[in-house]
């Protein structure tokens, strides 16, 4: 198939040897100038689409240099066939659920040249979701990219669930084309049983769309705050445990104020300094699952200052017994 040769450097007006942000404060200058939005004269929404096909190939090192592969001696509007065992399919999807951009139908196909090297290609966002796609039939249009931020809260917040009010600003582009800040603020439900690192989605409080494009999401990634008292593992809380030598070693009864309530906690006679007691159920409640548990670590704590009953007491005890620790 012959196609019209589509030099992406001259497109975008920088030389072969440009860096990636020489090429990206390029594109976004044009893209200022010619966006649909911006700039309604005749000609400009088929220039930003030739800008934004451009800067689609060399933003990304791969691609570029697969394109740097035809070599320099190609011009703008020459007929081109490609090379003779040339890989025509490229993915630049990706596995890793990035975002990948591509035309609609409706909305006027990347150009034939992009085509035969690269693959035909839709306008959506790329991660299985049918309802990313450009608004109206005939329209270019982007969807804004989705963005993420970090959501702190207290552990009792995390097992119980709450609300937390959230401020932040996002930028928006005005109808002249100018770029303002917007602040916002949302009510945020944090599910109960929320571990580290689990996100919130947040529907269209993202990025700005581009051509009446759909908002990007906001994902909140949780941080849960350190507790004076409990560590979380996983789904499991752990918590130290102080107990006296004789609680250890005649056994006991302790109360304890849990998370999830008052309980009452069995020490065996016997007990060792470290050794784990489990208290089943007691660690964070899983939405959809058996509740961790809650692990008790004893501590055997010595008094620091004796009574003169009490001293008499361990000498006795050290007299009598023949327990050696070290054997």
């Amino acid at each position: 198939m012959a196609v019209k040769f589509r030099d992406y450097y001259e497109v975008l007006g920088v030389p072969r040897d440009a860096s990636q942000q020489d090429i990206q404060r390029a594109y976004r200058k044009l893209a200022r100038k010619y966006h649909p939005d911006v700039n309604k004269e005749p000609g400009a929404e088929e220039k930003f689409k030739e800008v934004s096909e451009a800067y689609e190939v060399l933003k990304d090192p791969e691609k570029r240099r697969k394109y740097d592969q035809l070599g320099a001696h190609w011009k703008e509007g020459q007929e081109f066939r490609p090379p003779p065992g040339w890989d025509a399919h490229f993915d630049f999807g990706g596995q890793g659920g990035g975002s990948q951009f591509f035309w609609s139908e409706s909305g006027g196909d990347f150009s034939d040249f992009f085509d035969v090297l690269f693959g035909s290609r839709g306008f959506r966002q790329a991660r299985g979701s049918a309802g990313r796609t450009g608004p109206a039939a005939g329209a270019w249009s982007r969807p804004g990219a989705d963005q993420e931020a970090v959501l702190s809260v207290s552990l009792e917040e995390a097992f119980r669930g709450t609300t937390k009010t959230i401020t932040f600003q996002v930028p928006r582009t005005t109808p002249d084309g100018r770029v303002v800040t917007e602040t916002r603020t949302l009510e945020v439900k944090v599910p109960p049983g929320i571990l580290p690192g689990q996100k919130i989605r947040l529907p269209g409080q993202g990025s700005e769309g581009l051509g009446g494009g759909k908002r990007g999401d906001l994902y909140l990634k949780i941080q849960v705050e350190q507790h004076p008292v409990y560590r979380l593992e996983g789904r499991n809380l752990v918590m130290d445990l102080p107990v006296s030598p004789w609680e250890a070693a005649l056994g006991a009864e302790v109360h304890l104020q849990t998370l999830s309530g008052p309980v009452t906690l069995k020490i065996p006679a016997g007990t060792q300094s470290g050794q784990k007691l489990r208290l089943r159920g007691k660690g964070m409640p899983n939405p959809r699952g058996t509740a961790g548990d809650l692990y008790a670590v004893v501590k055997i704590v010595v008094p620091k200052r004796l009574s003169k009953k009490e001293r008499e007491l361990f000498e006795a005890l050290r007299e009598a017994s023949s327990f050696n620790p070290r054997n």
